[in-house]
């Protein structure tokens, strides 16, 4: 059944893709067409009436989703059915932020109580900390925290922080604190993320769930030489905290076990800002009670996605239109335009939960997929995107745009004597730019506006350009939440109607395998003040390119175990460093 209506949308989207099927100036005439492709929940409007689509397309799409059993998935995720076949694990995240009286099970066994116990944990541990309750070795409050982590335990949460440091709630409740991420093993991550913080009055949170992640790992202990240089080996103890499930190797490195926040096994990483990998930190500089209202409005749009009917369902709509875009239209890529520069961190965390989830080649069973699958995800709040790559979006390469508007602005302004405020400045573009996408400019109206007929095709705008349009009430903790679970839904929508396990990511393990390889070839030039030589193992081009790095250090030879810090790192009475960094 699922091949039948592969086939009927492929032979309709070869006729979509004619020059003479209807442009999207024609079909945005269709007041009743515009009307059925506008969906609301909650304060959310989504308009996808500049989607390439047509009610045929619509029924088509909702053909194929029922074929591919799309709402039998989705009961089966919420119901704890191991999706993840690769891993034999269920996918939980929504369960994350379940109230307390729901049942979600794993098996026989129902999780909620457990992530209710972690968050109730998170609760009185930020309480503490924020309340003074909780001091450092010298005695002082613990008023900075730097996050330790990479992948989904950094881009998860620093979109959410980006999200909510200029609502007004949120900053009042941070008044006073300050909070960092360390992802990136480059030291010059480490200089930027310490630069300016006293050890005293700051809290480390490293977030591994084995404990083992090596950049995350090797930066923890980084910034623990950086505590206890100044504050003693108990300084570890007090001024550092782990979000991991190895309580073995947390107790090992000095944190006491007791100040370690689990979380599960169908909890994957990029989908895991709403565990304590985010909710920690973003506890610690916005309160828990803030936090709370985030998971709502996450949970919010988890019961909407799961109980909707598709006629109706915002995160099913949006996969939907990725699936024509991608495996029908054969556009590759998406933009993702929010207009907010609160949400600037949105499309990378975005890209991670989408390109790690769906940018698979192979179909659960193994079999090579016959089409293609996955999105080039980018994006850049507007108006910076204008002035950078919209040139290509408008005159290159067909790139569906998801453009992100919110109707109450974080911070208004309104300066005597302009024709609009600040925020309405910016909210005349959100609504222009989807309109020149989608209906361009002829080289009729250009001539009716008299220009010269050399500069008319360089002028010219062909439009039928895809995008669709987002509006939020306001940015807060309970809209973050909601645009969080929106984008994670949809790309859940895309992989169960591909037949892919959006849930693992094996993807990402050989690059650790063979890094590990050079790790080791490097530490033996380094102690041996030796190069490499063919008989190491590696093919000509690495061996030329590592040689040529290692030489570029000779200086920097490993002959006994000892620190090295740069001067930046250490804020002394000798060394100050720079303010330059932040």
């Amino acid at each position: 059944m699922l091949s039948r209506f592969l086939l009927s949308l492929t032979a309709h989207s070869a006729r979509a893709v004619c020059v003479w099927y209807r442009h999207l100036r024609d079909l945005l005439t269709d007041e009743t067409r515009c009307n059925e492709l506008f969906f609301e929940h909650n304060g959310i409007t989504c308009d996808f009436s500049r989607q390439r689509v047509t009610p045929k397309t619509v029924k088509l799409l909702r053909n194929l989703a029922g074929a591919a059993n799309l709402k039998t998935k989705i009961s089966q995720m919420f119901a704890g059915e191991h999706l993840n076949v690769t891993e034999d694990r269920a996918v939980l995240h929504p369960a994350l932020r379940a109230p307390r009286d729901e049942k979600i099970y794993d098996g026989k066994k129902n999780v909620v109580p457990e992530v209710w116990e972690v968050l109730d944990k998170i609760k009185g541990f930020s309480d503490k900390v924020r309340s003074g309750e909780w001091l450092g070795v010298t005695g002082k409050p613990l008023t900075d925290v730097v996050a330790i982590g990479i992948g989904g335990s950094f881009l998860g949460p620093l979109f959410v922080h980006t999200a909510l440091r200029t609502n007004h709630e949120a900053a009042f409740e941070a008044e006073g604190r300050q909070l960092r991420f360390l992802a990136n093993v480059d030291p010059v991550d480490v200089a930027r993320a310490l630069n300016g913080l006293k050890p005293e009055t700051t809290l480390a949170v490293v977030v591994s769930k084995t404990f083992t992640t090596a950049e995350t790992m090797l930066n923890a202990r980084t910034v623990r030489t950086w505590l206890t240089a100044e504050l003693g080996a108990e300084a570890t103890a007090k001024h550092m905290v782990a979000v991991s499930t190895n309580l073995k190797l947390v107790k090992a490195f000095g944190i006491d076990p007791e100040n370690a926040f689990g979380f599960w096994d169908w909890v994957g990483g990029r989908y895991s800002v709403t565990s304590a990998v985010g909710m920690v930190p973003l506890s610690l500089q916005y309160g828990f009670e803030v936090m709370k209202t985030f998971l709502e409005g996450a949970w919010d749009v988890d019961t909407h996605f799961r109980d909707a009917p598709f006629e109706e369902n915002i995160p099913v709509q949006l996969g939907l239109a990725s699936i024509w875009n991608v495996s029908f239209l054969g556009y590759p890529a998406r933009a993702i335009l929010p207009y907010t520069q609160a949400l600037s961190k949105l499309a990378p965390h975005i890209q991670q939960v989408s390109m790690e989830s769906n940018g698979k080649g192979v179909a659960i069973d193994g079999s090579r997929l016959p089409f293609e699958s996955g999105e080039v995800d980018f994006g850049e709040p507007g108006t910076n995107g204008q002035h950078s790559f919209y040139q290509l979006i408008h005159q290159g390469r067909v790139i569906p745009c998801e453009f992100i508007g919110i109707l109450k602005s974080q911070q208004s302004v309104y300066l005597k004597g302009e024709v609009v405020s600040n925020h309405d400045e910016l909210m005349c573009n959100f609504f222009a730019q989807a309109d020149a996408l989608a209906t361009g400019k002829t080289a009729v109206e250009l001539r009716a506006e008299n220009v010269p007929d050399h500069l008319i095709p360089h002028k010219t705008f062909t439009g039928n350009r895809p995008s669709l349009s987002i509006l939020l009430p306001e940015l807060n903790a309970y809209t973050t939440g909601q645009i969080l679970a929106m984008y994670e839904h949809r790309v859940a929508v895309q992989g169960f109607i591909w037949g892919i396990n959006s849930f693992d990511q094996w993807g990402v393990e050989l690059g650790k395998v063979l890094a590990a390889k050079v790790r080791t070839a490097v530490n033996s030039c380094r102690t041996k003040n030796k190069s490499l030589t063919p008989a190491d193992g590696f093919n000509h081009s690495t061996t030329k390119l590592l040689n040529k790095y290692l030489q570029g250090k000779a200086q920097l030879l490993y002959p006994e175990p000892r620190d090295v810090f740069p001067c930046e790192l250490i804020d002394g009475d000798v060394c100050r460093p720079p303010t330059s960094y932040l």
